[in-house]
């Protein structure tokens, strides 16, 4: 008795001491945990890919429809020009309907202008100027090589090898990791990119306002130049299919090659679509890629009305649907539900992803009313990804004193 009456206030004394010591430990951070990372929407889609080759096609926001071949760096021949443009535009913006900066031409872009094999404008004056937003139109549509490296030289001083680096140097901005340009043109078939690359690149590039006015341009007037110039897309003149750029190429070595862009109308919204297909070659003799330019003209277009026809704006999420839950770290889990119900425009069989985030970069409450909005669901990924708002479905409380005072971490 005598021990007893001794050491109990000793042992209640250490006791309040450890509880006191476990009460004043910071709380961990209150985690959001997704319930699912994915969701695939019911059925299946055909998309009719070519026979060879490469392909990719993507709904910016919603994400990548699908891929086709062995994604392995080929050359991109004048697809490489739409980087350049990306790259013109990045160090030299231009606002709606700005024409930019004058660029004169020099003796060198006349010369090229009398190149054989390459596509190129003719008939240039050294000295004459064109505006930056003319330049483009000049590049873009006819694809014209020398416009690409003249405006690679009015960039860089002059500096061919300064350019070529800036674009490749977006590339690894863009996460473009199998892609090397080595030209502004394109024409090098050292300039090697692959279709899902390239789809970054389509992706990134079709959010400039000018850049997309331009590609969907089928000609253009140009004041200075004896004669309209056409868009070498073909694509842009069937009623229907609603392309709206962006790029063709072709050489003897990588053949055919374009970077597309369509459109539909679908639940009240009319989303982008995005494709790129490289290594279309026809059988036999093919002087420039003439023919394989056809051939991935005709290829793509199967692949744009497949995927327009498949799209449809597909419920994803229910509101009081259970998303995910707050884990308090110390083993206690609140559940999320979403606030609201959510359509996502897909094609059937498309994966699309989720993430779970903080909205507004707020951090997530140790407590909280039932109902209260802590969290954000995101579905689908890029820019236009959709999002929901997301609440706790029940209180969220602060660990209790008993899981605070036995906590081991």
């Amino acid at each position: 008795m005598r021990r007893v009456k001794v050491w109990t206030p000793i042992v209640l004394l250490l006791g309040g001491a450890v509880a006191g010591g476990q009460m004043l430990r910071p709380l961990p951070t209150p985690q959001l945990v997704a319930t699912q990372d994915s969701v695939t929407l019911d059925g299946t889609t055909a998309i009719p890919w070519p026979a060879k080759g490469q392909a990719a096609v993507r709904i910016p926001g919603s994400g990548d429809i699908g891929t086709f071949g062995e994604q392995k760096p080929v050359p991109t021949a004048s697809v490489g020009k739409v980087m350049t443009a990306y790259v013109i535009l990045k160090n030299h913006p231009l606002r709606k309907d700005d024409p930019g900066p004058l660029i004169e031409v020099d003796a060198k872009a006349v010369a090229e202008g009398n190149s054989d094999h390459e596509s190129r404008v003719e008939g240039l004056t050294a000295g004459k100027k064109f505006s930056e937003r003319d330049m483009l139109k000049m590049m873009m549509l006819p694809s014209a090589n020398n416009i690409a490296r003249l405006l690679a030289r009015w960039d860089s001083g002059n500096d061919g090898a300064a350019f070529v680096a800036k674009m490749n140097a977006a590339a690894k901005e863009l996460g473009m990791r199998d892609t090397t340009y080595t030209d502004p043109s394109g024409l090098n078939s050292g300039t090697v990119s692959t279709a899902v690359d390239q789809l970054k690149l389509a992706e990134a590039v079709m959010q400039e306002e000018t850049f997309r006015v331009i590609v969907a341009m089928d000609h253009a007037k140009i004041e200075g130049l004896p004669e309209p110039i056409d868009n070498s897309n073909d694509l842009l003149s069937i009623k229907g299919l609603r392309n709206i750029g962006i790029k063709t190429g072709s050489s003897t070595p990588a053949g055919g090659t374009l970077m597309w862009a369509a459109d539909q109308p679908v639940g009240g919204d009319t989303p982008l679509i995005l494709g790129t297909m490289m290594e279309q070659h026809v059988d036999g003799p093919d002087e420039d890629g003439g023919e394989s330019l056809k051939l991935v003209l005709k290829n793509s277009r199967k692949v744009i009305e497949a995927v327009r026809k498949a799209l449809t704006a597909a419920p994803v999420i229910h509101k009081g649907q259970t998303v995910g839950y707050v884990s308090d770290g110390l083993g206690g889990r609140t559940p999320l539900v979403a606030t609201k119900d959510l359509a996502v425009i897909g094609v059937p069989g498309q994966r699309l992803r989720f993430t779970l985030g903080t909205a507004g970069g707020k951090s997530v409450p140790h407590e909280a009313k039932a109902g209260t909005e802590v969290a954000v669901l995101t579905v689908g990924d890029g820019a236009g990804s959709k999002t929901v708002p997301v609440a706790v479905g029940t209180r969220l409380a602060e660990p209790s004193f008993g899981t605070r005072v036995t906590r081991l971490s």
